[in-house]
C-alpha cells in the first residue's frame, strides 16, 4: 500500500512529473534565450509562476458547461499516470502488466482530447477555432507516433511490455 502510494505520488508519479516538467521547461525557456542572445528565466521562474497562476480568479464563461472544470484535472491526471507507468516499466521491469506501452499511447491522447473538449464546452467561438486548430495536430502527429510505437515493438520481437523493451536494449 505505502508503496503503491510513493509511486503514484512521489516518485516517479505527481511530484516527480511536475518538477520534471518544469525543469524541462526552464530548459527550453534557458535555450531559446540564449538562441536569441538572451539571459534567460532563473531556474525557479516556473516555480513562481505556477504560484502566481494558482492565486489566480478561475474565470468561467457564460454558457460553459461543468465539464469546461473537468477536463483540464482528467488531461493532468493521464499525464501523471503515463509518468508513473514509464517510470516503473523503466525502474522495475518485473513490475510491468502486460499492454503497457498501449495504455501509455491511450493516455498520452487524453490531454490533447481534453484540451479539445474543454475548448468546445467553454461554447466561445475563438476557443472553437483554437480546438479545430488541435484536432489538426492531434490528426497530424498521432499517426507517426503510432507508427514509431509499432516499430518498437517490432524491433522488440513483438514485446507490449515496456520492461521487456527494456530488457532488449541491454
Amino acid at each position: 500500500m505505502i508503496k503503491s502510494i510513493f509511486y503514484y505520488l512521489i516518485f516517479p508519479g505527481f511530484l516527480f512529473s511536475i518538477i520534471a516538467g518544469l525543469m524541462a521547461c526552464w530548459i527550453d525557456r534557458k535555450v531559446s534565450a540564449r538562441i536569441q542572445w538572451r539571459v534567460g528565466p532563473p531556474w525557479y521562474q516556473n516555480f513562481i509562476d505556477i504560484i502566481k497562476l494558482s492565486g489566480k480568479e478561475t474565470i468561467i464563461p457564460q454558457g460553459a458547461t461543468l465539464t469546461f472544470l473537468i477536463v483540464p484535472y482528467i488531461g493532468l491526471l493521464s499525464l501523471s499516470l503515463v509518468t508513473t507507468i514509464l517510470g516503473v516499466g523503466i525502474l522495475n521491469p518485473s513490475e510491468g502488466f502486460v499492454g503497457d506501452l498501449i495504455v501509455v499511447v491511450y493516455l498520452l491522447m487524453i490531454p490533447a482530447a481534453a484540451l479539445i473538449i474543454g475548448a468546445f464546452s467553454s461554447r466561445n467561438p475563438l476557443a472553437s477555432v483554437g480546438a479545430s486548430r488541435e484536432m489538426k495536430l492531434m490528426l497530424g502527429y498521432e499517426l507517426p507516433f503510432i507508427l514509431v510505437i509499432v516499430a518498437v515493438i517490432i524491433k522488440s520481437n513483438g514485446a507490449i511490455r515496456i520492461g521487456q523493451i527494456v530488457a532488449q536494449q541491454l
